[in-house]
C-alpha cells in the first residue's frame, strides 16, 4: 500500500477503502515532516481497533486522552500536553477542512462534538503539535488533527452491531461511479442505553452525502453532512452519594438531565497540483443547535428548586480555506513557498443560559445573540540549504471581531483584536534514518465572545464582572528525534513547552468569565510503530507532563485536571488465516483537581479486545469487549462544592464520572 493511502489503496487517483484490510499502518514522514511531534493515522489503522465512542479514533494521537463526563451525545472531554481541554479548547479539530470546533458556544468556547463521524469513512487523522504551523490558527496551541474521508469504498457496505445496554447500529454505505466521477453516500443509525439506571436511550441518525472526481491532489469533491441525536445524560456524581447509598455507582442524582442536537453541512474541495505547485481551496457552511440540561451541584444554589439549568445554542457558520504553495530553485537553495487566507463568520441566533427544573424554563440568567467573524492571512517557506539542511520559516496575521447583542444591555457592544505570529522550524538530516528536529512558535486561542463585552455578572447584575482579552498569546518550543533503528520499527521523542500568557476562561455553565493565571507546561513524549512481519503490528507512546501556573500564589501553582502520564499500547494481528485481531491498553495516569495539590484524582487503566473471523473475501465478523478485565475506575473527577437534597449546607467533594463496566459488542460487516 502506497504511503498516504490510508485507509485504503491508490486506485485511480482515487483514495480507495477496500473491502479485506491488510494491516495497520502509519505513513512515514521521515524528508516531509516539520516537527517530531507531526503524523499521519490511516484509516486501515482505525479499521483495526475497538472504538467505544467515535471520537476515541483521535487516541491514536500519541499523549491524547479521550473521555466522557456527561451522555454519549455530548462532546467528549480531551486531554493532551498538560491540558484538560475540557470539549475541545486549545486543540483544533477539522473533518474534511471543516473546523468541529465551535467558538463562543453554549457549553463551551471550542466545544468540539464528533459523533457526526463515521468511522468506516475516515481515510487519515493528520496530527500535530504546538504553535509551530502557520497553517493552525485558533484552538491549535496545545495540537490539531485534520480528518480526511474516503472518496470511494469497495462495493456496497453493510454493517450490524449488537450489544449489551441496548445497543444496537446499522450502517449501509456506497460509492456507485456517476457521471466521470463517485456518489459516496453513508447512512448510520445508533441506539445506546449503557449501564446507567437511568438509560441514557442515546439515539443518532448520520447522513453523508459525497461527490467527486479525481483525486485529493487533483480533483474536486462537494460533501453534506447530516446529523441528529438526543439523549439522557448521566453527568458525573458525588463519591459522598455513592459511599452512603443514596445511588449506585451508574447512579444519577436528577434524572430529567440530557439534550438534543443537531449539526448539518455541505462543504467544498478543490486541489489542483503540477510541476510548479498545487493549490486547494475549500469552503463550508454548517447550521446547529443544541439544547444541553445539566446539573453539577444539585440543590447548592436552589435548595427547593434544584440547580438544574439549560444551555441552548442555535447558530449558522460558513467560511473558506485557500493556499497555493510554488516551487523555486535559487541557487542551490530548493524553495516551497506557501501562501495561505482564511475566514469564518458566526452567527449565533441565540446562546442562552436558563436556570429549569425538570426541563421546565424558571429564569434567564442571559441571552444572547452573537456576531463573531475572523480573517486570517498566513505564510510559509520551506528551504532545503543542503541534504541534511531544511528550515521552515512562517507567520500568520490574525483578526477577530465580534459583536454581541445581550439580554443584559451593560454585557453587549463590540471588540475586535489581532495577532502577528512568526513560526520557526530547523530540520537536520537524514542520517542512517534518523532526522533531527527544533521548533519555536507562537500562537493564541481566542476567548469567547460574550467574555469580551461583559461589564457586569449576568447572575447579579449589580456585581461588577471584568472583560477579557479577546485573543490569549501562547509561545512553544519542541525539540525532537525521528528515526527508524531497525526496518519497520519507526520512533519519535519530543520535548516540549508551552506557556499561555493568560487562562482566561468564559464558563458557559454561569454565564460569567474566570480570569486565571499565566501558565507554562512542559514534557516529554515518547512514540513507537514497530512492524515485525506482515501479520503483526505494534505501538507503544509515553507521554509525561509538568503543569504550572507560573506566578507564585498561597492557594497553589498546579493547574487543576491538567494530565500528567499517559500510556497507550497495541497489538494487531491480521493476514494470519481467517483470524484477525486487536488488544488495546491505556493508562490515563492521576492528576492534580486543586492548585496545592492537597486532593488529586485516582489512575485507570484500561484494556479492549477485538476478536475477527473474515467468514468469506467480502464478510467478517468482529467482536469487541470493552473494559476487558472489568475495572472500577473512573472516566473523569473534579472537586468542588455541591449540596445533595437531604443536606443543610454545601460540601466540597470528588464527583466522578465512572467508566463503563466491562462491555461486548458484536459486529457483522458485509460487502456485495
Amino acid at each position: 500500500m502506497a504511503a498516504g493511502a490510508a485507509g485504503g489503496v491508490e486506485n485511480s487517483g482515487e483514495t480507495t477503502l477496500s473491502a479485506i484490510q491488510v494491516r495497520s499502518s502509519k505513513e512515514d514522514l521521515s524528508g516531509v515532516a516539520g516537527a517530531a511531534s507531526e503524523g499521519v493515522v490511516s484509516g486501515e489503522r482505525l479499521s483495526t481497533l475497538p472504538l467505544l465512542r467515535p471520537a476515541e479514533a483521535l487516541e491514536q494521537v500519541p499523549g491524547l486522552i479521550v473521555t466522557q463526563h456527561a451522555g454519549d451525545g455530548k462532546a467528549n472531554q480531551y486531554f493532551l500536553r498538560g491540558f484538560n481541554l475540557d470539549h475541545g479548547t486549545d486543540f483544533a479539530t477539522y473533518v474534511d477542512g471543516m473546523p468541529v470546533n465551535l467558538p463562543t458556544h453554549a457549553h463551551g468556547h471550542g466545544y468540539t462534538d464528533l459523533n457526526f463521524l463515521i468511522p468506516e469513512l475516515v481515510d487519515t487523522i493528520r496530527y500535530r503539535k504546538g504553535p509551530y504551523f502557520a497553517e493552525e490558527g485558533d484552538f491549535s496551541s496545545a495540537g490539531s488533527a485534520r480528518i480526511g474521508l474516503v472518496r470511494r469504498i469497495d462495493g456496497t457496505l453493510a454493517s450490524l452491531g449488537w450489544g449489551q445496554g441496548g445497543y444496537a447500529r446499522s450502517l449501509v454505505a456506497g460509492s456507485p461511479e456517476l457521471a466521470g466521477g463517485r456518489l459516496l453516500y453513508a447512512l448510520e443509525a445508533y441506539h445506546n442505553n449503557g449501564p446507567w439506571q437511568v438509560p441514557e436511550n442515546y439515539r443518532k441518525w448520520n447522513g453523508v452525502l459525497r461527490y467527486s472526481q479525481g483525486s485529493e491532489a487533483n480533483g474536486w469533491s462537494v460533501t453534506g453532512m447530516s446529523y441528529s441525536g438526543r439523549w439522557t445524560s448521566t453527568d458525573q456524581i458525588p463519591e459522598r452519594a455513592v459511599a452512603e447509598g443514596l445511588i449506585g455507582r451508574y447512579g444519577s442524582l436528577d434524572d430529567s438531565t440530557g439534550g438534543s442536537t443537531r449539526r448539518t453541512s455541505l462543504s467544498a474541495q478543490w486541489a489542483q497540483s503540477d510541476a510548479a505547485g498545487r493549490s486547494r481551496a475549500n469552503a463550508w457552511l454548517l447550521d446547529y443547535s443544541l439544547d444541553l440540561w445539566s446539573n453539577f451541584t444539585y440543590y447548592d444554589r436552589d435548595p427547593v428548586n434544584g440547580d438544574q439549568f439549560r444551555q441552548d445554542d442555535r447558530r449558522r457558520a460558513g467560511g473558506f480555506d485557500l493556499a497555493r504553495t510554488t516551487y523555486a530553485r535559487l541557487g542551490g537553495v530548493e524553495l516551497e513557498n506557501t501562501l495561505g487566507l482564511t475566514g469564518r463568520h458566526d452567527r449565533i441566533g441565540r446562546v442562552g443560559l436558563y436556570y429549569t427544573a425538570d426541563r421546565e424554563t424558571l429564569s434567564t440568567v442571559r441571552q444572547d445573540r452573537v456576531e463573531q467573524s475572523s480573517v486570517a492571512l498566513c505564510g510559509e517557506n520551506q528551504a532545503r540549504w543542503t541534504p541534511w539542511l531544511r528550515s521552515i520559516v512562517g507567520a500568520r496575521i490574525d483578526y477577530y471581531r465580534f459583536h454581541v447583542d445581550s439580554s443584559l444591555a451593560e454585557n453587549g457592544g463590540r471588540a475586535s483584536d489581532s495577532l502577528v505570529s512568526p513560526k520557526f522550524g530547523l530540520v537536520f538530516g537524514p542520517w542512517r534514518r534518523t532526522e533531527l528536529y527544533v521548533n519555536y512558535g507562537l500562537g493564541f486561542h481566542s476567548n469567547d465572545a460574550r467574555g469580551t463585552t461583559l461589564r457586569v455578572n449576568p447572575e447579579n447584575p449589580a456585581e461588577p464582572a471584568s472583560r477579557v482579552t479577546p485573543l490569549v498569546r501562547s509561545r512553544g518550543g519542541e525539540v525532537g528525534v525521528r528515526s527508524e533503528p531497525l526496518a519497520g520499527w519507526n520512533t519519535t521523542v519530543s520535548l516540549w513547552q508551552l506557556d499561555l500568557a493568560s487562562e482566561l476562561l468564559f464558563v458557559g455553565d454561569a454565564g460569567t468569565t474566570e480570569p486565571s493565571r499565566p501558565s507554562r507546561r512542559q514534557g516529554v513524549e515518547w512514540a513507537n510503530f514497530f512492524t515485525p512481519a506482515s501479520w503483526l503490528t505494534a505501538d507503544l507512546d509515553l507521554s509525561w507532563s509538568r503543569a504550572r501556573f507560573r506566578d507564585d500564589q498561597p492557594i497553589g501553582n498546579r493547574i487543576p485536571g491538567a494530565i500528567e502520564t499517559a500510556v497507550s499500547a497495541g497489538l494487531a494481528v491480521d493476514n494470519l488465516g481467517p483470524w484477525f485481531g486487536a488488544l488495546r491498553f491505556r493508562y490515563f495516569g492521576p492528576r492534580p483537581l486543586v492548585e496545592d495539590n492537597s486532593v488529586r484524582s485516582s489512575a485507570s487503566a484500561l484494556t479492549s479486545l477485538r476478536l475477527g473471523y473474515k467468514v468469506d473475501r467480502r464478510t467478517r465478523l468482529a467482536l469487541d469487549v470493552f473494559n476487558l478485565f472489568d475495572r472500577k475506575v473512573n472516566d473523569i473527577e473534579y472537586y468542588y462544592a455541591s449540596r445533595l437534597r437531604n443536606e443543610a449546607a454545601s460540601v466540597e467533594d470528588v464527583h466522578f464520572h465512572p467508566v463503563e463496566g466491562r462491555t461486548v459488542r458484536l459486529t457483522l460487516t458485509t460487502r456485495f
